[in-house]
Parts: structure tokens; sequence; C-alpha cells
């Protein structure tokens, strides 16, 4: 029988859980250090909390990241927030809503900052998705309602191994500097998900398209890479990798507005595509041989054809 894999929890909900124990230490709450947050798939993450500084002024706490069974790079990292009293204070750089007045976000070391249009984040801001920053504000509304406090906080989100993850992830192509993205749809980490992927592969093509670049290369991997670069001078900032997912990228594409791409890569991929197969995995059928064939008898003299 097949094991289950194991979900796991977003660098969203573990930062909201962070900075609603920093809240409720800082406004004078227990001194609880397990976070209540409630996840867009209506469970409730229950995540332990360790104090990290406090003074009068601002208190830190950290949440271990657990992504269950999924490959997620930033598991295991640790993800902190720290709230501080802002005694009037305001910067254009933070993140502000007016449906929580006086819960400002920003983000600190570890966590990128956004310098090319097409994001969810305006340029110039803290890579903080808005969906994990729905859920900071929720939280920590939660702890000022329920301790009947008024204060106006700073919320300043640091992952101190960000900046090294970051070289692990997309974010250096899609122009996200100086650590990861805090991120999260629902809360919760799906195992092995093929939708985070094609969300990533959608977003680099929108960010591509709102730049104007007028014309994509598609390649599966790292053999089309190398073959665009080095005999056709093209890099793939003027294209995208699909890799399995060649009609979904092509679709993405169209309704990007192009009209046209060269796609490049290794044989046995291209034979798949030239025969229809629209996921070139394996799983999905390994046709290559059989498609081969039909080329060669269409081509093929037809006393040659036996």
């Amino acid at each position: 029988m097949e094991r289950q894999l194991r979900k796991g929890y977003t660098t969203g909900t573990c930062a909201a859980a962070a900075a609603k124990a920093a809240a409720r230490r800082l406004l004078g709450g227990s001194g609880e250090q397990v976070s209540r947050i409630p996840t867009r798939t209506g469970t409730v993450a229950c995540l332990p909390a360790v104090l990290l500084e406090e003074t009068e002024e601002k208190v830190r706490f950290g949440v271990r990241k657990d992504a269950g069974d999924d490959p997620d790079v930033t598991d295991g990292a640790l993800i902190c927030a720290s709230v501080r009293r802002t005694g009037g204070e305001w910067e254009p750089s933070w993140y502000e809503d007016s449906a929580h007045p006086g819960i400002y976000i920003e983000g600190g070391r570890g966590v990128g900052r956004v310098t090319r249009p097409g994001l969810s984040c305006p340029v110039g801001k803290a890579a903080i998705n808005p969906v994990p920053r729905e859920m900071i504000w929720e939280a920590v509304e939660e702890v000022r309602r329920e301790l009947g406090r008024e204060e106006e906080l700073l919320v300043t989100v640091e992952i101190p191994d960000g900046e090294l993850l970051a070289e692990k992830t997309f974010n250096p192509k899609l122009g996200i500097e100086g650590g990861i993205s805090v991120l999260g749809t629902t809360g919760i980490v799906e195992p092995m998900s093929e939708a985070a992927l094609l969300a990533t592969i959608q977003l680099e093509i929108h960010m591509k398209a709102v730049e104007g670049v007028p014309y994509l290369a598609v390649t599966p991997g790292n053999y089309g890479e190398t073959f665009l670069r080095e005999q056709m001078g093209i890099s793939l900032e003027q294209g995208v990798k699909c890799s399995n997912f060649v009609k979904d990228t092509m679709v993405m594409l169209a309704e990007e507005g192009y009209r046209e791409s060269l796609f490049a890569g290794h044989a046995g991929k291209l034979i798949k595509a030239a025969g229809g197969v629209e996921n070139t995995h394996s799983r999905w059928g390994d046709r290559r041989m059989e498609i081969l064939w039909d080329c060669a008898r269409a081509v093929c003299p037809e006393e040659l054809r036996e």
C-alpha cells in the first residue's frame, strides 16, 4: 500500500505564527508559545514559536518550517518575525491595509526585494505575497482585539538563511534580490505539487510579457538551454524552461499574447512534442519510437516501407 504523503506549512503560515506570538508577548499577553493560525483550507495550524529577542519596544519569535514530504528548499528553515511599536513612524516600503489600520509589514534579512514588474508584490517592496500578508495582518489584529490594544505595530519578517536559500530558487531569474519570497496561497504545502511548478512557469512568462519581451524561446531543460545559448546566441532572458509541460506552456504563451515561439530541446522531447504528446514525462507514455517510425514511413519510398 502506497504511503500517503505528509503535507506541510508555507513560509507565509510560519511568518504569521511568529508574528502572532511576538505581538502577543509585546502587548502583554500570555506567554503561550504555540500559535494557532487559520489556513485558507479551513484547517488550523498549531505551530511552536521560539522567543529569540525581547526588549520593551520589540519582540522577535521564530518558527521552524516543516514542509512535510515536499522537497522544498526552505524545509527546516527558521522563519522569524519581530513586532515593535512604530511610535507614529511610517516608511513607504512598508505594506499597509485599510482593513487593518496601524499594522504594517516589512521584510528584513533574508527576505527578497522585488526589482522587476509583473509580480504580485510592487517593485521596491519585500517579496511577501498577498495571502501571507493577509494572514499576518489577521493574526496580529486578532491579538490586538483580544487584548484591547490599539498601538501601531510594525511586523518585520526575517529568514536568516534566506539569501543562501534563494540561490536554489527561481528568485534570481524573477528579479527578486537579497533573499527568498514569503509564499503561500492556502497556507498548506502540498507535497510534490506540479501546480506549484506550473504557477512558476506562468509567472515567468507573465513577467516577460509585462516587460515587453517580444519573442520567447521555450526549452524543457538543460540540453535545450545549452543549444540555444551556444548555437544560436539566445539566453533564457528571452525564454523560459517548461519542464515536461509543453502544452500548458504553449497555452500560457497564447494567453499572454504570444503567437509564435522557438522550441528547442533534446531529440526525445522534440519527437514526443511533434507527435502531439502534451506532457513529455515518461509516465504519460513513451511513444518516441512509434512517432519516429511513423515520420520515417511518411517520407520513405513505398518500396522500402516494409
